[in-house]
């Protein structure tokens, strides 16, 4: 094991080596296997590789370890061989290197969201880096390389994960955009001080985009750290040539680029996707002939409102359904679909019903069932705007990447709209499009903390809006679920996260209500609760909802209620399960602060009916209201 502190120490540039996945790639391995795994069942091609940047010049080689981490093993059945695997990795590096070249433990992204944006915990995360770095570390690697990130609070965790198995010097390397800002917004300067702050020896970028556009983002981070700066561009940025995937940057290209680099101060030079033997021994000449200018350091000045939070907008000035919930009232909301096609117009007579009648809010489903409807954004704006009635927008994760989401948040504050219920959403493959592609970039926990941070005028990456958004942070919750902890746990994940009301699962068994009631209490959580009622139609209704409607349970007594009236009549049938509706309203009372009513197959008035268990209702429709 050599000592990488020499170097750092030395002042002058160094060469990293290129990409391990384009020349494996190169070779015929093909994208759909797992390439750390080679290390084990193909070392002579991994060792070939190594040797070939060694020849070219590189002074560091980084190890077939970038996806060794536990969730991306696990994605191929491999995470029993995790240890197995890096360690080989690291042998093989080593055996490539000899005695002049240093040996750097390469690790990726774990490719979970951690929180706040996803479900995997901060410690959970510096647990699956510490087991990786640990082996690594058995391996004989000279220093570690963390690149590839985007997200700061996961290289926060990866720093952290590799300094509980070993002292070795990090590099620290995160992707940012053409911008030069991260996909959660963080500009580059930032990035420099953070990853400094947390311990990196070396701090930098590397992928994702051309020399270029590092060069361009190299006269700000140089500004910004004392530590010593990596960069490792791609071979340029990617095109379809003939169905296939290039890296068009010539070797002469990017060696021009090493030594513009090097003149602005980089003191460790590499190349990512694309580059190949042929362009690390361009780059060589240019870091054997140059060394870094000495530039005065200058300070890069944040300013107050970048680090700092707003003071939210008080709930109850928020909307008029804010205002409600802050002074404990009784909430009424009914849940309308929105339409198939392009025609608002049957929707909207629903709503001014709902109007007539005094109903609090309409609740806008987003693509219920992985349904294509209109969507939720456009129907709400259209309620409001024609109606003059305030909607309860269902927001979900599966259709949008977070910048995706991001942009229609903004524009919803834009637009008046203020009253979110957030959630992660059905999969496609439930719906009539099975073949649709889900992104679920951030789960409802994470969009919670999304949203949370908007209202305090931060966009994800930390960085001011402005002002702060003023939105009304609702969840939903499924006190029927099978596995009831888990849903308690990321409930209370979503709490903590920002969630001002909740709205569960359409009940229709009371017991699972006021159990999930009792623990809130119990565990002294104090937050609004709306229960979902569904007037069932029919027998047939029932079954569908307890049978093909994920998170629904209708108890047995309800169903056989359900038969009996049914098989009187489709009347029959419709009366019972009003009042069945009405029976559970009444119950759940004492327990709730608001009713979220379904209107089944847009039958409106069927949903006014079942306001009627609540004591003092007097949401009488006017026979001009009803439309023609």
């Amino acid at each position: 094991m050599r000592d990488f502190r020499q170097l750092l120490a030395d002042g002058r540039p160094h060469l990293f080596d290129g990409a391990m996945g384009t020349m494996l790639y190169s070779r015929g391995v093909y994208i759909n296997r797992c390439y750390d795994e080679l290390s084990l069942t193909q070392p002579d091609l991994v060792r070939d590789i190594h040797r070939a940047y060694v020849k070219a010049g590189a002074e560091i080689l980084e190890t077939n370890t970038y996806g060794a981490n536990r969730p991306k093993l696990a994605r191929h059945g491999l995470d029993g061989q995790l240890y197995e695997i890096n360690a080989a990795a690291a042998g093989i590096a080593r055996a490539a290197a000899g005695e002049r070249v240093y040996v750097a433990g390469a690790m990726g992204p774990l490719g979970v969201r951690i929180e706040p944006y996803g479900p995997t915990a901060r410690e959970e995360a510096r647990g699956f880096f510490r087991e990786q770095a640990a082996a690594l570390a058995d391996g004989g690697v000279d220093l570690f390389v963390l690149e590839t990130f985007a997200d700061l609070e996961e290289i926060h965790q990866a720093i952290l994960g590799v300094r509980d198995a070993s002292d070795l010097p990090i590099v620290a390397q995160m992707v940012i955009r053409e911008d030069g800002t991260t996909a959660f917004g963080s500009d580059v300067a930032l990035l420099a001080e953070r990853l400094g702050e947390w311990g990196a020896e070396v701090v930098g970028l590397n992928c994702s985009v051309g020399p270029n556009t590092m060069l361009n983002a190299a006269e700000r981070i140089v500004g910004a750290t004392e530590r010593p700066i990596s960069m490792q561009p791609n071979a340029g940025l990617p095109r379809e040539v003939d169905g296939r995937t290039m890296y068009m940057a010539s070797p002469e290209y990017m060696a021009s680029y090493a030594a513009r680099l090097i003149r602005k101060g980089v003191r460790f030079i590499g190349g990512c996707c694309g580059t190949t033997p042929e362009h690390v021994a361009a780059m060589a000449g240019a870091v054997r002939m140059l060394a870094p200018d000495a530039e005065p350091r200058i300070t890069v000045a944040h300013s107050e409102e970048s680090a700092t939070a707003k003071e939210p907008v008080p709930l109850a000035e928020r909307s008029n359904w804010g205002r409600k919930l802050a002074a404990g009232e009784f909430l009424t909301t009914v849940e309308i679909v929105p339409p198939r096609g392009s025609n608002p117009e049957p929707m909207l007579e629903g709503v001014r019903l709902l109007k007539a009648a005094g109903v609090d809010g309409v609740n806008v489903p987003d693509g219920p069932r992985a349904q294509s409807r209109m969507g939720a954004l456009a129907t709400a704006i259209l309620l409001q705007q024609r109606v003059g009635m305030e909607a309860v927008v269902h927001y979900c994760c599966r259709d949008r990447n977070l910048l995706g989401m991001l942009s229609d948040l903004l524009g919803a504050q834009a637009l008046g709209l203020r009253n979110m219920l957030l959630i992660t959403g059905d999969p496609p493959k439930m719906g009539p499009y099975p073949d649709a592609t889900a992104v679920f970039d951030i789960d409802a926990i994470g969009l919670t903390n999304l949203v949370s941070r908007l209202n305090r005028g931060l966009d994800p990456g930390g960085n001011a809006l402005g002002e702060p958004t003023s939105f009304v942070v609702g969840v939903g919750v499924n006190p029927g679920a099978e596995d009831f902890e888990h849903e308690m746990r990321r409930f209370y994940w979503k709490v903590e996260a920002g969630a001002e009301y909740a709205i569960t699962q359409p009940v229709f068994d009371l017991r699972q209500l006021e159990k999930f009631v009792e623990r809130i209490d119990r565990d002294g959580l104090k937050i609004p609760i709306i229960a979902g009622i569904w007037p069932l139609v029919s027998a047939r209704n029932a079954e569908f909802l307890a049978n093909e409607v994920p998170g629904v349970v209708v108890p047995e007594e309800v169903m056989e209620r359900m038969r009996v009236a049914s098989a009187i009549g489709k009347e029959a049938g419709t009366d019972e399960g009003t009042a069945i509706a009405r029976e559970m309203l009444a119950a759940a009372m004492p327990m709730i602060q608001g009713v979220q009513v379904s209107a089944p197959f847009g039958k409106v008035p069927l949903a006014l009916r079942v306001f009627e268990a609540i004591p003092g209702w007097s949401g009488v429709v006017m026979p001009e209201a009803i439309p023609a």
